[in-house]
């Protein structure tokens, strides 16, 4: 949230739930509310909930792991969006601008364009000349970190837990897999930016 105060030209307070009733009732108006799902218990939510309806139903960026979105309702009443945790900056600034600006949400910084692929970060799809890539959420996470952390080697461990989020059980065999897969679907042109770095991991090259 620091990072992204700078990037937006924002104030942000932080809450942790315990400190929730102070943070509404310090006399701010705010513009977004950003919730974290992880471990928010009911009682909390509701009162989330009448806060946000009680002052003009201001808009909501929810905040989950992937293992919840099979349970995740969002909410009926007012704008409202979602990102993964592991996102990246990137992602998490273009949600928050869509919220906070509706009607600008379309800006170039929503696009990464790299010869003649392009990523939209607004809406989590990637083009090859033009044409829809079908990668799976993990695959397109995993290509979108790269390409926006370009010249820098990343670890597998590191990929693990910048893309995955957690230390996944199954080892870091399954960034290669991963990998291996993303460049099969991207094609030689952008697979060629892709380069194993070795004994290290993975490097996105410019």
């Amino acid at each position: 949230m620091r990072e992204l105060s700078r990037a937006l030209d924002i104030s942000v307070l932080l809450a942790k739930p315990e400190t929730f009733e102070q943070a509404i009732s310090s006399g701010h108006e705010f513009d977004l509310v950003v919730l974290d799902l992880a471990g928010v218990a009911p009682e909390l939510l509701s009162r989330v909930d009448t806060y946000v309806t009680d002052n003009s139903g201001i808009p909501r960026l929810l905040v989950l792991d992937e293992e919840q979105l099979g349970s995740l309702r969002m909410p009926v009443q007012g704008r409202s969006d979602f990102v993964l945790a592991n996102g990246c900056e990137g992602e998490y600034e273009v949600r928050m601008s869509q919220l906070l600006w509706p009607g600008e949400e379309t800006v170039p910084s929503d696009f990464v364009t790299i010869d003649n692929m392009t990523i939209n970060l607004a809406t989590y799809q990637v083009t090859i000349d033009g044409e829809p890539v079908d990668l799976t959420l993990m695959e397109y996470s995993l290509l979108s970190f790269l390409a926006t952390h370009p010249s820098r080697a990343y670890s597998r461990e590191a990929l693990l837990h910048r893309v995955w989020g957690f230390e996944y059980c199954g080892g870091t065999r399954t960034v290669d897999v991963h990998i291996r897969r993303v460049r099969s679907k991207v094609g030689p042109q952008i697979a060629s930016h892709i380069v194993t770095v070795r004994g290290v991991g993975y490097l996105f090259k410019l």
